[in-house]
């Protein structure tokens, strides 16, 4: 067998106590081959299944015993048959011995590719473990574990266990299911064996790795502590996203009798000069160019080869900080993890020295990273320490990349604690938030977490893979709905749901949510519509900030608008206050509605333009309340009516007056300094003045 091809052999217990969960499993080990045919189409997968009423094995005819053992499929290259076998299981009558089982699929990997090769072979056992295995004929349960465990490590083997461990199990013996665990846990010490307990057929879909990859490191050589202190180090990627394979353009024009046909279009590309349509231009009269401003800078490769970064290959230590100052929101793409060079005891002393000191003085190291010869970019990390609980697992690093100023996005939202005191939650809505949080806990006392990472497969990919086997025996068969066990992923738990309906009910009858209903475009209310003010009830803003807010943002154009205009320039300020593309609109919109209420008060014949520019106030006035800005908006009042004084625009201030317009008060905004006899006061402290200049 090569070197990198992996021979898996499936042990299934189908005994009574797993039927339950049978119709899972089916799914689970069809979808492993299904992903094999895709990326690993050479791969060899055999299926042994324990607790039917019929043997079929070779040990039982050449040695006997091993019974209610029978040899599904021999071992050999995947393929759809195997993946119809799956989806069909036969149901068991007995009680499966998941030991004899172990033994049946040792026995059918060294009689297959005995005891020199080189491939991968693997173990995968599923079973609930609730009935004990038969005493040997000599000697204790632990020895033949232990016999056995020798065996499989002498060949080479691997095991993955997964044992099932639902609610009907508590009645089952107590003192059965520690005894088998102890058994599988011999296994995990002397073998290179891992044991998975799973409680639901949504942890069952992650237990089993449906694609192997193998570990490839990203960087070996020196962790660069100083000029005379260096570490031997590999570095591995710990996390990263999986992508969906990659699908190609095939074409069905090659004709049916060529058998050698690969059927793949070959894209070839043209440029062609736009003067002259027709003349090809050669790659060596084309070149890349830059858009700078109105004009397009050219770059030849030379050139663009030589401002290129070219730093040399290595990882050095920048410094160590409080791991209090790093954020979590700062990490950036994938998750790697730093060990000390394998079998360089020095290194694993100074690896796991260094992340012991860092763990108990809380500190966490800063790194710069050029993981390979001509990167064309340096990386800065931290490097948080990972203290192993475990006497054979070394002490390592996590790695996670940080990012540069320019890789930070700064969003323009005020704090929570700056909004006003009516906006703010009531000890009793508090109090109903907490016990919704504490209700719906994934992570129970006494129960299995539910959507753990690393049991939880992507309902995206699962659903693909599925629909591509469908499809590849049914070619114009329909997406199916979404699966039950799929959606339990995707959607919240129904269970859950209804154990939490009262406090789901206080939660709602704390906060009055009510349904925002979707209105078209040309029914939508504008902040225009709602009357602003700091005098009445009824012509303030209270109690409807929270709804223009969301208004504002809803109501927002398709079409980005750069200035306010003339026809709609409270329609504008709404547009260019809703951008978030850059930080700076919120005070172009602010400038621009001040000059524009200006502009209508200079252009007034007999207060003709008076409304308009009292909207556009209004307007002005919840914007700066909405994004905490009520110094600009309490400065400009005060120039606007310094500005109707010069122009004998009194009529104007009158009218402000008789509508309550006055100054953005602390409770309205926390930022304002102004409070509210002051705001009262503004306009009346205005009349002497006003009669003077009359």
């Amino acid at each position: 067998m090569a070197r990198n091809r992996e021979a898996l052999l499936l042990l299934l217990d189908v005994g009574p106590s797993m039927h339950y969960i049978l119709q899972e499993i089916e799914k689970v080990c069809s979808m492993l081959v299904q992903k094999k045919l895709i990326y690993s189409k050479n791969d060899e997968v055999g299926v042994v299944l324990f607790g039917t009423k019929e043997t079929n094995n070779e040990l039982t005819k050449e040695v006997g015993g091993y019974e209610h053992v029978a040899v599904l499929r021999q071992i050999k290259v995947v393929d759809g048959d195997l993946v119809e076998a799956l989806q069909q299981l036969p149901r068991g009558i007995v009680a499966g011995d998941f030991l004899d089982a172990i033994v049946v699929g040792m026995d059918i990997l060294i009689k297959k590719f005995g005891p020199t090769s080189k491939g991968k072979k693997r173990l995968c056992l599923i079973t609930d473990a609730l009935y004990p295995i038969k005493d040997p004929c000599e000697g204790t349960k632990d020895g033949q574990v232990n016999t056995i465990a020798t065996q499989m490590a002498a060949h080479g083997m691997k095991m993955d266990c997964i044992v099932v461990r639902g609610n009907q199990d508590s009645d089952r013996s107590k003192r059965v299911m520690e005894e088998n665990d102890r058994l599988l846990h011999i296994f995990s010490k002397r073998t290179c064996s891992k044991t998975v307990y799973v409680e639901s057929p949504t942890s069952l879909l992650g237990a089993l790795k449906t694609r192997n990859i193998s570990p490839v490191t990203i960087y070996r050589g020196d962790l660069e502590i100083g000029p005379k202190l260096k570490i031997k180090v590999w570095v591995y990627k710990k996390t990263s996203e999986e992508k969906f394979p990659t699908l190609k353009k095939f074409s069905d024009k090659a004709p049916p009798t060529d058998k050698f046909a690969t059927h793949e279009v070959k894209v070839d590309y043209e440029y062609k000069s736009m003067e002259d349509p027709g003349k090809i231009v050669p790659p060596e009269q084309r070149i890349k160019g830059y858009q700078y401003g109105p004009q397009v800078v050219p770059i030849s490769s030379t050139e663009w080869d030589a401002v290129k970064f070219k730093p040399e290959k290595s990882v050095k230590l920048l410094g160590f900080t409080d791991s209090s100052t790093i954020m979590r929101h700062y990490y950036l793409k994938d998750v790697s993890i730093f060990i000390a060079e394998p079998g360089n005891a020095k290194a694993v002393q100074a690896v796991s020295a260094l992340a012991r000191a860092m763990k108990e003085m809380k500190k966490v190291a800063i790194l710069r990273c050029v993981w390979r010869q001509g990167q064309g970019n340096v990386i800065v990390g931290v490097l948080t320490p990972n203290i192993s609980d475990k006497d054979h697992i070394p002490d390592s690093f996590y790695f996670n990349v940080l990012p540069f100023a320019e890789d930070v996005r700064e969003f323009q939202f005020p704090s929570f604690s700056k909004f006003p005191l009516s906006w703010q939650p009531s000890e009793q809505q508090q109090a109903a938030a907490d016990d919704l949080v504490k209700m719906f806990d994934l992570a129970p006392m006494g129960k299995e977490e539910a959507l753990q990472p690393e049991l939880t497969p992507n309902p995206v990919l699962e659903r693909y893979y599925r629909y591509l086997e469908l499809k590849s025996k049914h070619p114009d068969a329909a997406v199916p709905p979404l699966d039950d066990t799929l959606k339990k992923i995707t959607e919240p738990d129904p269970e859950l749901l209804s154990q939490c309906r009262s406090v789901i009910h206080e939660f709602l009858r704390s906060f009055e949510l009510k349904e925002n209903p979707k209105l078209k475009k040309s029914t939508k209310r504008l902040l225009r519509d709602i009357p602003s003010g700091s005098g009445d009830k009824g012509e303030g803003l209270e109690n409807k900030n929270d709804v223009e807010a969301v208004q504002l943002i809803e109501n927002a154009p398709s079409v980005k608008v750069e200035k306010i205009g003339d026809s709609t320039p409270v329609q504008d300020f709404e547009a260019i206050m809703s951008r978030r593309d850059s930080p700076d609109w919120v005070n172009k919109a602010i400038k621009g509605m001040e000059n524009k209420i200006l502009q209508l008060l200079e252009d007034s014949c007999e207060g003709d333009t008076y409304q308009k520019a009292l909207e556009c106030l209004l307007s002005l006035r919840k914007g700066c309340i909405l994004e905490q800005e009520p110094k600009q908006f309490n400065d400009f009042l005060h120039d606007l009516c310094k500005f109707c004084q010069e122009k004998n625009l009194n009529s104007f201030c009158e009218l402000l007056v008789s509508k309550g317009v006055s100054l953005i008060t602390k409770k309205e905004a926390e930022d304002s300094e102004v409070t509210d006899v002051e705001a009262k006061n503004f306009m009346v402290k205005e009349e002497p003045k006003r009669e003077q200049g009359q």
